[in-house]
């Protein structure tokens, strides 16, 4: 198996993105986005198997190396630890069936698939606050769309988008206890929501700002500081404030920004990174901001990590603006689609947005970075003040 206890604690804490082998199989694989998990990978009846064993956050490098030991033990019996462990939770949630301990257990298998391993609380939270309150300790095999009607009436016309959530929440925790084992309803969800109704709650989008007045905005952001040169690099590249916040410099090669996959939004799982054609102006924005990195990164804040979403949004806030950082995307979408002759499916990518279904995007290799290089440039001219002509994609 190799030498064994390879890291240090040390090392663990420090280590930049990547995967690092303690040896035997034991494996961290620490993220961009900041997270990090251990996993252990084995070999059984001929299969490699790549078996998670907590986030860093959670689990001590001796605490791994401890977990690490007891699955092995398991593969020289001849049994897929994996199994194994889906067994001995199976058995578990027959001994206990209530609907928190179900709820989270599901949140505990999909905490590699949020950002920072879920510490933030968004994905349980909805539940926690308005679920789990008062059917927590009801056994899920129990439950029935009144009994979720009656925790959600109370917001689903005043909290649309938080009823929703928990309703998708509940639905994901419901196929959960199925998976393992238990005789539950997959359809408890959607039939609350029928005997719920339409909610009358409107949909409040972020507010934008309209491309023609961007430039003059632009404009004002003339000090060299870590807020306006963040918000200058966001209105150029039309990327979401989340990977922009957290850029570190070895992210660019050249005249291109590759965000990685698990940093876009609606890529969770996904494997491809974003490519992102940086203008001659976004260049120069890069190189102005420079002197402001710190720990790698790009936009740090004034204390410690990095700029915060709310930071740039009171900037905008106390400039007496209802428009909001977010919104600077559908200044560029609506600027394509008022001025350039861009097809639906490149200009959809310059967003990053996911176009056309998984058979069609399989068969189309290409991310239309030349046709979107040249469109980042003329965005960049009319942000800048340019003449803003309308483009052609020869």
């Amino acid at each position: 198996m190799g030498a064994r206890d390879k890291l240090t604690a040390v090392h663990v804490r420090t280590a930049q993105p990547g995967k690092y082998s303690d040896g035997a199989g034991l494996w961290l694989h620490k993220r961009p986005d900041g997270g990090a998990q251990w996993f252990l990978r084995v070999t059984i009846h001929g299969r490699r198997r790549e078996m998670g064993l907590g986030s860093l956050h959670d689990v001590s490098l001796k605490e791994a190396r401890a977990e690490a030991q007891k699955w092995r033990a398991v593969v020289r019996a001849g049994k897929d630890p994996i199994k194994e462990r889906e067994k001995l939770k199976r058995e578990a949630a027959r001994a206990d069936r209530t609907l928190r301990v179900i709820a989270e257990d599901a949140f505990e298998a999909r905490k590699a698939d949020l950002k920072d391993d879920g510490k933030a609380g968004r994905w349980f939270s909805p539940l926690e606050l308005h679920v789990l309150p008062k059917l927590g300790q009801v056994p899920i095999e129990d439950l029935d769309q009144h009994d979720i009607k009656t925790v959600l009436a109370p917001i689903w016309h005043t909290k649309a988008d938080t009823a929703r959530k928990a309703l998708n929440r509940l639905s994901i925790v419901l196929r959960h206890a199925a998976a393992l084992g238990l005789d539950v309803d997959l359809q408890i969800a959607e039939k609350a929501k029928a005997l719920l109704g339409t909610s009358r709650h409107v949909t409040q989008h972020i507010p934008a700002m309209s491309w023609p007045k961007v430039p003059a905005f632009y404009a004002s952001l003339a000090e060299p500081t870590v807020t306006h040169l963040a918000l200058r690099l966001l209105i150029l590249t039309g990327v979401r404030s989340r990977p922009l916040r957290f850029l570190r410099l070895e992210e660019i090669d050249g005249d291109v920004w590759t965000i990685p996959a698990e940093a876009m939004k609606g890529r969770r799982g996904k494997t491809t990174d974003f490519r992102v054609p940086l203008s001659s102006e976004s260049l120069r924005v890069i190189e102005l901001a420079q002197p402001h990195m710190r720990d790698g990164y790009l936009f740090p804040s004034v204390r410690k990590g990095v700029i915060s979403d709310a930071t740039m949004s009171r900037f905008m806030e106390r400039r007496g603006l209802e428009a909001r950082p977010h919104g600077f995307r559908t200044s560029l979408r609506t600027w394509l689609a008022e001025t350039t002759d861009a097809p639906h499916e490149v200009a959809e990518t310059v967003l990053g947005h996911v176009t056309d279904s998984a058979v069609v995007r399989t068969y189309r290799q290409t991310d239309f970075l030349k046709q979107r290089r040249v469109l980042m440039e003329r965005w960049a001219d009319q942000v800048t003040g340019g003449k803003g002509k309308v483009v052609k994609l020869a």
